[in-house]
């Protein structure tokens, strides 16, 4: 049995999260809630609460959540999910870099796939997770890294450290600028996505690249990029449109491409 906290401090937020976690098919108990950081924390201090995760609302009333993490981070050994009701590009790539976040209106379905994930006899790397919450959310424009899931642990790395990904089945191999490359068990897609609106542009239905590592792109019938490591890589010819269209954008609309 999963135990939790929950935190919101609208009433609504609370009653929903509730609803929305006893309809869960994982069997998970709410041990406490709290509708402030001074509740939570006071929550949190308590000996017969010892929550496997804490569902908190990253604005609430007296402060925010960060606040309060800052305070009590010797003490974070539990997973987080954050919720909020704000939705922006730095949030969504939270959610993509296995920073557990849900947007409200919290529901069963968005809830079920977070919360499988939640292991409570491993809390590894909740610490660096929380601080990069932190500083996507107060930064939103300047994401720069993102975790990934290795097939031999998980690593977290910089956006500008890599120049191009390539898809392999379900696997998706990212290469870095020093030569070296790990290789993820998350698809081509999943990363196309979370980097959308980053310097990434998917060129060929199994290659996603950094367009900072280009270093010509010879135009034509079969027109490809040669990236600064000399690597060919094929544009398709449904996304050369969108790729010129991305450079420019990335120029500020300036140019002769």
């Amino acid at each position: 049995m999963i135990k939790a906290i929950i935190a919101d401090d609208e009433i609504n937020g609370l009653e929903k999260l509730r609803t929305s976690i006893a309809a869960l098919n994982i069997p998970i108990e709410i041990i406490g809630e709290a509708r402030s950081a001074k509740e939570t924390e006071e929550l949190l201090q308590r000996d017969d609460i010892q929550p496997d995760v804490a569902f908190l609302d990253i604005n609430l009333s007296d402060e925010s959540v960060f606040n309060l993490l800052d305070r009590i981070e010797e003490h974070i050994n539990f997973e987080i999910i954050f919720v909020s009701g704000e939705a922006s590009f730095a949030i969504e790539a939270c959610s993509y870099s296995s920073i557990g976040f849900v947007l409200k209106p919290a529901t069963p379905e968005n809830l079920e796939e977070l919360v499988a994930k939640i292991n409570p006899t491993s809390k590894k790397h909740i610490k660096k997770r929380v601080q990069m919450m932190k500083e996507y959310y107060q930064n939103p424009n300047t994401f720069k890294k993102m975790t990934v899931s290795g097939l031999d642990g998980v690593y977290f790395i910089d956006l500008e450290d890599i120049t191009r990904m390539e898809a392999e089945d379900n696997y998706s191999h990212i290469f870095f600028q020093d030569g070296t490359k790990i290789t993820s068990s998350k698809t081509l897609k999943f990363y196309d996505n979370m980097l959308k609106h980053a310097s990434f542009f998917r060129v060929h239905k199994g290659h996603l690249v950094n367009l900072n590592y280009m270093k010509k792109y010879v135009k034509g019938a079969g027109g490809y990029i040669i990236m600064q490591d000399d690597t060919t890589i094929t544009v398709s010819r449904r996304k050369r449109v969108p790729f010129m269209d991305k450079i420019r954008r990335s120029q500020g609309g300036g140019g002769d491409v």
